[in-house]
């Protein structure tokens, strides 16, 4: 999978680097999960929950502290231009919380965006072994049921079209918004004039076509606030196409 792009200091890495990577001593307040275990758990939940894991891809950095993963899944649902995926992020030094996202990623230019994210431990606490089974299913229970707000999502974004002044207003909420940082604005505007991706030009200038310039403009940067920078991008285009999700 080439949509993982690292940034940063991130590593890709293979499997049997996250298992061989260091999990720091527990405390009496906090307890770290290892980065495999948090993934193998996802992955046998995922099975059961009757999902197939095509594709995967796995990075680490700050020395093995942090653990980000993507996994391309299926479940019968297919469509032409994306598919689902899920993102996983660790961290053993406290930087951000064990969490699940459901995102999508578009085949012909592997740009990647995430819609939701179930938060599985704010706390490393004590019984987080114990209970990590329970956590994972309940939340990949609720990205499973978010699943179809994310193809409707898709859908209206395709049908919706944009003025190029409509779209010069979305680039500034966006700055506003911290979704873009203002030296990337240019950028912005160049892939929405013109694309990189012919794919994009086909039904003419649509939020689906705004969507892949931010995320496209995205790859090589911050991979761990990728999922909230995407679901607040969500939420500028949800509100441009009147979407209650």
């Amino acid at each position: 999978m080439v949509n993982l792009v690292l940034h940063c200091g991130a590593r890709h890495v293979e499997r049997r680097a996250i298992e061989q990577a260091n999990t720091p001593a527990a405390s009496e307040t906090w307890v770290p999960v290892p980065h495999h275990r948090l993934l193998e758990q996802v992955e046998t939940t995922l099975v059961a929950s009757g999902m197939t894991v095509a594709n995967e891809a796995h990075a680490l950095w700050s020395d093995g502290l942090r653990y980000f993963g993507l996994l391309e899944v299926t479940n019968g649902q297919m469509h032409e231009d994306y598919g689902l995926v899920i993102g996983l992020r660790n961290s053993h030094d406290k930087s951000f919380p064990a969490a699940i996202a459901m995102g999508s990623s578009v085949f012909c230019c592997d740009n990647l965006a995430f819609s939701a994210e179930v938060t599985i431990a704010r706390r490393h606490t004590r019984f987080i072994e114990r209970d990590l089974p329970r956590i994972v299913h309940t939340a990949v229970g609720r990205l499973a049921d978010m699943r179809g707000q994310q193809d409707e999502r898709i859908r209206t974004y395709k049908e919706t079209e944009l003025s190029d002044p409509a779209a010069h207003d979305l680039v500034i909420r966006a700055v506003d918004a911290n979704v873009l940082p203002v030296t990337q604005v240019p950028d912005v505007l160049s892939e929405w004039r013109t694309p990189s991706h012919e794919e994009f030009t086909v039904d003419g200038k649509t939020l689906w076509r705004f969507h892949n310039a931010m995320t496209h403009v995205w790859k090589g940067r911050n991979l761990a606030a990728l999922p909230r920078r995407s679901q607040a991008l969500h939420g500028l285009l949800d509100s441009v196409c009147s979407l209650a999700v």
